[in-house]
């Protein structure tokens, strides 16, 4: 006799084994509360941006909202409790949209590629979330006075590295006001386009929808807030043979035309939220 599925549990790939574990199900269908951790350590810059060249790679259905600037980030995560005390490290690429959907308008942050380095988050970010999670390898971040450097490669080539130059500690209290951030358009959180592939059907989609992550983060505890007087990017243009699997992702964003850093901080960061609120947008 075959397995059946068990009601209000959730299943990836291979099912046969029973229910799959990760960040939103732990053994026996353990939740996990995300007070005491994660760890985040967060290095993020915001450059303006050429409004056409962003739009020409958002999905159907979105559009660019003020101010159009992209944003870069990298987060290294430790004490992750559905790892067992694991960790692992992310790079992010994203920009201000609104979503017009069926049920209204949602402003939010579309995240254009979000880089990590371990299978788990990936597979389980993209299959239960629908957040277009990729892989490559990101060291830890490297500390020089008052600079950090950061860096992404895939196979021993780097392809992106973030610099934040002369950190001064900040009131995160105030830190918003005294940004410019306060008055911003509020962001009801991180956009993203799930796209699964229809089995033998090149061009057809057995998903495509927009989901959002809420922007509420009740256990989340910031420790630290610095802030940098200057930030560089750089994407490195690729060869096919130097990145056969991402090199159409690294040139298009290596085209991308950044003008003046307008933010740039470092956050640690204690607890967070298993993302279980995550849902779809008609």
């Amino acid at each position: 006799m075959s397995y059946l599925f068990r009601p209000n549990h959730l299943y990836r790939m291979p099912t046969h084994f029973g229910p799959s574990l990760g960040a939103r199900q732990g053994v026996n269908g353990r939740r996990y509360e995300c007070i005491d951790g994660p760890n985040d350590l967060v290095v993020m810059a915001t450059f303006k941006a050429n409004k056409e060249q962003l739009e020409a790679l958002l999905p159907p259905g979105f559009s660019l909202r003020e101010p159009y600037t992209v944003v870069l980030d990298f987060s290294f995560i430790t004490n992750i409790e559905w790892l067992a005390g694991r960790g692992y490290n992310t790079f992010g690429v994203s920009t201000p949209v609104t979503y017009h959907g069926k049920e209204g308008d949602v402003h939010g942050d579309f995240s254009l590629v979000l880089w990590e380095n371990k299978a788990d988050p990936i597979i389980t970010g993209r299959e239960d979330l629908g957040v277009a999670k990729i892989y490559c390898e990101i060291p830890e971040p490297q500390c020089i006075g008052n600079d950090i450097i950061c860096r992404a490669s895939w196979d021993g080539f780097e392809f992106a590295s973030l610099k934040l130059s002369n950190l001064k500690e900040v009131d995160p209290e105030t830190f918003g006001a005294e940004s410019g951030t306060a008055n911003a358009v509020p962001s009801a959180g991180g956009l993203y386009y799930k796209y699964i592939p229809k089995t033998g059907c090149p061009g057809e989609a057995d998903a495509a929808y927009v989901t959002l992550m809420p922007e509420d983060w009740p256990n989340m505890k910031v420790q630290q807030l610095q802030q940098a007087d200057a930030a560089v990017s750089r994407f490195r243009e690729a060869t096919w043979e130097q990145l056969p699997t991402l090199v159409h992702i690294v040139n298009c964003l290596s085209d991308l035309t950044l003008g003046e850093c307008t933010q740039a901080i470092v956050v640690k960061t204690c607890g967070g939220k298993d993302l279980s609120d995550v849902r779809i947008v008609h």
